[in-house]
């Protein structure tokens, strides 16, 4: 007797889908600015400076009136001294002249021979100009050109995604119950194959 029902299981069918964790990260960018500080050269300087102090060499030729009055008294001051040997010298001539020696004209000789010898020769100016000097200066500074960098970094910017697992059922589970047997005559007679059963064996 062969089976009449054939029964299919069909399993249910699911399709996983798996999402790994990454870590998402942008490039940070660089600028640069660069600032320029000119430099330059630079000279400083003080020419020589000359002091001419010509204050006595003036006054020996135009003296001043307080010098001019000091000078008078000095030479007054001095004709009276030599005026005063002069008269000594000559008194004591004529004290020691002897009787009959003719004094008067040696005297009289004396002076006009001290006179001749006495020759006014002076140089002007009798003083020099006091000269001095102070030394001049200079001063060479020179400055280099400068470049200043400003660097403007931005961070890297890190993203975590986390893992995804996705779960799709494709199939859904089933039972597939077949018939597979032949009609069922009733009464059984009717069956066109029908064989009745024999009884009497």
């Amino acid at each position: 007797m062969y089976p009449l029902i054939e029964i299919t299981t069909v399993p249910i069918e699911i399709q996983m889908k798996v999402t790994p964790a990454h870590l998402e990260y942008s490039r940070g960018t660089a600028q640069v600015e660069i600032r320029r500080d000119e430099g330059g050269l630079n000279i400083r300087s003080s020419p020589i400076r000359v002091n001419i102090d010509t204050f006595e060499a003036r006054s020996s030729i135009v003296p001043t009136t307080a010098q001019s009055v000091q000078q008078q008294a000095q030479r007054g001051e001095q004709a009276v001294y030599q005026a005063t040997a002069v008269m000594a010298r000559e008194g004591r001539m004529m004290m020691e002249a002897k009787i009959g020696e003719n004094v008067i004209p040696q005297l009289a000789r004396q002076q006009t021979m001290g006179q001749m010898s006495q020759v006014n020769v002076k140089f002007i100016p009798s003083a020099q100009p006091e000269i001095s000097w102070q030394g001049g200066e200079m001063s060479i500074r020179y400055e280099m050109d400068k470049l200043n960098f400003d660097w403007r970094m931005k961070d890297m910017s890190f993203t975590f995604v986390p893992g995804d697992i996705e779960f799709s059922v494709t199939q859904q589970p089933d039972v597939i119950i077949k018939y597979v047997g032949g009609p069922l005559y009733v009464p059984p007679s009717s069956d066109p194959n029908y064989e009745p059963l024999d009884v009497k064996a």
